[in-house]
């Protein structure tokens, strides 16, 4: 069984921790903020990259910077997060509700997001909410997912569909 910290296993100027666990070696560069999330053993998060509360990163990942993973993404072992990668987890977002006033958590509906063992995010694709890509799969750079991906499978594109589909 794994022991967890609550605290990473360097130090990094103008980076915000809060409530969050780690595994061992796990580290966490400058001005990246974490929440609430869980982040496994061996570990590495990049600069300018945003973890939100009730989110878990799997072991021996990479999170390049700029990437963001809201609430809701389970992450598992050996993936790789590109550069800028986003996940969506609301397909409705709206900043009121409908008696006019600010939306509160009550108002959307989190859609959970699923990446297998050994998945590859290339650099700015956006994960969309109620998504499971599957283990071993690939996602292209750029790419926009909106559905289910096999595993093992290779997707590109907008929308993103098999790279033999293009």
């Amino acid at each position: 069984m794994s022991s967890f910290s609550d605290s990473p296993a360097n130090e990094a100027p103008f980076r915000v921790i809060e409530d969050c666990r780690f595994g061992e070696d796990v580290v966490v560069r400058q001005f990246a903020n974490l929440y609430g999330c869980e982040v496994g053993g061996g570990t590495r998060i990049g600069s300018f990259v945003e973890i939100q509360a009730e989110a878990l990163i799997g072991r021996r990942c990479k999170i390049q910077s700029h990437a963001f993973i809201c609430a809701g993404v389970t992450i598992g072992d050996g993936v790789f997060v590109g550069h800028g990668v986003i996940f969506v987890n609301d397909k409705r977002p709206r900043a009121t509700a409908g008696d006019g006033g600010l939306a509160k958590p009550e108002d959307w509906e989190l859609l959970p997001i699923s990446i297998g063992d050994e998945a590859t995010i290339g650099s700015a694709a956006v994960i969309l909410g109620g998504v499971e890509i599957g283990a071993g799969a690939m996602i292209g750079a750029g790419a926009v997912v909106s559905k289910d991906v096999p595993e093992g499978a290779t997707v590109v594109g907008i929308p993103a569909r098999a790279r033999d589909q293009q």
